[in-house]
């Protein structure tokens, strides 16, 4: 690798700009807000806040930001773009917008390829030069840290290698920090962005500053990054969980956390004394996935949930002499946990350390790991899953242990009505009776809800929380339904996962019955047991 593990480096987060061009994501100013402290805590160098001067909502941001954040690790960058041709940088009012932002440091978009720079700037290869030089010199008189992003840089560097040439040696003798060489359109691989990163790198001297900026076009993302890096980058920039337009600029997290722990550099730079760094890596993604609205994509590398997580029984029996026989890198390492996930492969390990990590000791318990072992095979032969339903399969595992689940009731009947006054299109009404025995009562309670299973829900609940008052905080958060043996029509088997909270932790359960009510009621009642059990509840 051509960089010493002694070289300082920085990351570049652009989430807040370039992450936020992603289809279907809409920051608002009070989201930027509170997702950059929290950039800030995970130790990046940079925030790239937004386009100042082109962007009202990010012109507030930076109003906003000068007095509202105080970062105690990054800089605040703004974002814009080289003068108009024919201009003088200094009468460009985009570029004065930059000034006013107060960002110290300054992010400069700048064509390097010159087949862009005839078509779309419909201008002359000197005069986008004379417009980098120009505007980099007059921003650095101004006291910005100048950090030019080289537009189409590789595309431009294949077509014309001498124009992409001068275009970076420009920014840096007009005084920039950092020339970004960009795979705008993510079309390149490791090998082509490893060959044109060293030849620049011997063209611009050691001491001069590359950073690497990739798009995901191509599926190379992470991986030309790192190669960018190898052959002398030590600038990258990328957002977090991989956001951006189409299919996304390179995932930060990903980057940060190879660096790390591949590459042996320290890129995180977090103040002494202070929370965060890399073993804050998957709080810090599933916060922010939070506050953008999307879910977190579970098979993320290193943050998902299931980055750690183990199905075959082969792992599980490897995974109990020595977890690091499957596992790349302790999961601690970046704040995850690993996981067990108990389906038909599952062998006795399996369960043994799936119990473990529920809080049960099953070892040298064979009989015990033989039941519970055939049982989640025959219930998954049946249609169960108990892969994302943990509080259902340590239900299973308690009737194992003790010969029967926690009994905080017993239920009688239960019954839904739908009825639909009217034609097509008019709101149909469903109820749900429940008559259940709970704290040496029996009880009848009826419940009205947007469609049956919402009605049952609510009839459950008000069943109970007269008895165990701690079901008020209980919501339910998720629902899933898939029809199993679809080929059998209405005759199929329906699965329901649902996912509950109270506020504090989420637990799943898992339902399979002949039709949806039947299904959606033993994962409703599972929920209810388990949550009940975990809030320390005596049954009554």
């Amino acid at each position: 690798m051509s960089v010493p593990a002694s070289t300082p480096f920085q990351v570049y987060d652009t989430t807040l700009r370039d992450g936020a061009q992603q289809e279907g994501m809409n920051l608002s100013v009070s989201d930027k807000l509170a997702i950059a402290p929290l950039l800030d805590e995970l130790g990046v160098g940079f925030i790239e806040g937004g386009w100042p001067g082109a962007v009202p909502k990010d012109t507030e941001f930076f109003k906003r930001a000068a007095k509202e954040l105080d970062f105690r690790n990054a800089e605040l960058a703004a974002f814009g773009s080289t003068r108009k041709a024919g201009t003088r940088a200094v009468d460009d009012p985009q570029v004065r917008a930059l000034v006013d932002s107060e960002a110290p440091v300054v992010a400069l978009v700048a064509k390097h390829d010159l087949r862009h720079v005839e078509r779309a700037l419909r201008t002359t290869g000197d005069e986008n030069i004379a417009m980098i030089a120009d505007t980099v010199a007059f921003l650095v008189r101004e006291g910005r840290r100048v950090v030019v992003d080289a537009e189409h840089f590789f595309d431009g560097y294949r077509f014309d290698p001498a124009y992409s040439r001068a275009a970076v040696l420009a920014g840096f003798e007009a005084g920039a920090e950092v020339v970004a060489l960009c795979d705008t359109n993510g079309g390149m691989v490791p090998t082509w962005v490893a060959d044109i990163v060293h030849e620049i790198r011997g063209a611009v001297g050691p001491d001069a500053v590359l950073g690497i900026h990739a798009h995901n076009d191509s599926g190379c993302a992470i991986a030309n990054t790192l190669a960018a890096v190898e052959a002398g980058c030590t600038h990258v920039q990328g957002t977090v969980n991989g956001y951006g337009e189409r299919t996304g600029n390179a995932d930060l997290l990903s980057v940060v956390a190879n660096l790390q722990l591949k590459y042996g550099l320290p890129v995180l730079k977090v103040s002494e004394g202070l929370p965060g760094g890399l073993t804050e890596l998957t709080r810090i993604a599933h916060a922010i996935s939070e506050i953008t609205n999307i879910s977190p994509f579970a098979r993320s590398p290193y943050v998902g949930a299931s980055a750690f997580a183990h199905k075959a029984g082969l792992h599980a029996s490897a995974i109990r002499v020595d977890p690091d026989l499957y596992q790349h890198t302790d999961p601690a390492n970046v704040g995850n946990d690993m996981r067990m996930l108990i389906s038909d492969m599952a062998g006795r390990a399996s369960i043994e350390l799936k119990g473990r990590e529920l809080g049960f000791d099953l070892a040298g318990r064979p009989e015990l790991l033989g039941r519970v072992t055939d049982r989640v095979k025959d219930a998954e032969a049946n249609g169960y899953t108990y892969e994302a339903a943990d509080a259902s399969f340590e239900l299973l595992l308690l009737e194992e242990i003790d010969g029967q689940r926690p009994q905080f009731f017993r239920v009688e009947s239960w019954r839904t009505i739908v009825e639909r006054s009217g034609g097509r299109g008019t709101p149909a009404t469903a109820e749900a009776t429940v008559k259940l025995h709970a704290g040496g009562e029996r009880i009848v309670s009826t419940g009205e809800g947007n469609g049956p299973v919402n009605a049952l829900d609510h009839a459950l609940r008000q069943a109970l929380v007269t008895v165990y008052p701690e079901l008020e905080s209980f919501e339910l958060i998720d629902f899933k339904v898939r029809i199993l043996d679809s080929m059998h029509g209405t005759d199929a088997i329906t699965r329901v996962l649902i996912e509950m909270t109270d506020g504090q932790r989420s637990w799943s359960t898992v339902g399979v019955g002949p039709n949806l009510l039947e299904a959606s009621w033993e994962a409703l009642t599972d929920s209810a047991i388990w949550g009940l059990r975990h809030r320390g509840v005596t049954p009554l």
